[in-house]
């Protein structure tokens, strides 16, 4: 490459001879863009409490006896609560049907429905567990386990044994906290 001689160089001045300088510098400012905040802390804490409420041992006071109706009444509800739900005063808002299923699906699947329908803003819920009429020695697997994993929840407030039109003894009538609806 040539260099420039004077003469191009004269030529080049005079026809900038007017031009100003830019006062702002001749760039845009790309704006930065944040990925929203992770919550770790409440996630981490929501994944204890779940772990907290999955635990399984079976409590010796939860009555199994053929014939005795489970029913469970959280410290602070009124005696009237177990009365209410079981004349079925209380509109079932929503079902979980657990029967069949193995001892881990159900408490995973239980500790879901029950979240979710507090977030729902219901408060009353059947949860079918079964009878245990297909279960290995004709026992109730679930029944017992449904009954502890309830009372470690701290959205339960009381439960009792369905009627026999909501499902009997193959069946639970919870009352649940009231919940903050989330937005539809």
């Amino acid at each position: 490459m040539n260099a420039p001689d004077d003469d191009d160089l004269d030529v080049f001045r005079e026809a900038i001879r007017d031009v100003a300088p830019l006062k702002v510098p001749p760039r845009v400012e790309k704006p930065v863009v944040r990925p929203p905040p992770v919550p770790v802390q409440s996630l981490l804490d929501d994944a204890a409490v779940l772990v907290d409420s999955l635990s399984d041992p079976l409590e010796s006071d939860i009555g199994l006896e053929i014939g005795e109706e489970l029913t469970y009444r959280r410290e602070g509800v009124p005696p009237n609560a177990l009365k209410r739900l079981r004349r079925g005063e209380w509109v079932i808002q929503d079902n979980l049907d657990l029967h069949g299923m193995t001892v881990d699906a159900a408490r995973g699947l239980l500790a879901s429905f029950l979240h979710a329908a507090v977030r729902r803003g219901i408060r009353c819920i059947r949860v079918v567990h079964g009878k245990g009429y297909r279960s290995v020695g004709g026992m109730p697997v679930l029944k017992g386990k449904v009954a502890h994993w309830l009372r470690q929840r701290d959205e339960v407030l009381a439960y009792v044994q369905a009627r026999p039109e909501d499902g009997g003894g193959g069946a639970l009538l919870v009352l649940l906290k009231s919940g903050t609806r989330a937005p539809a």
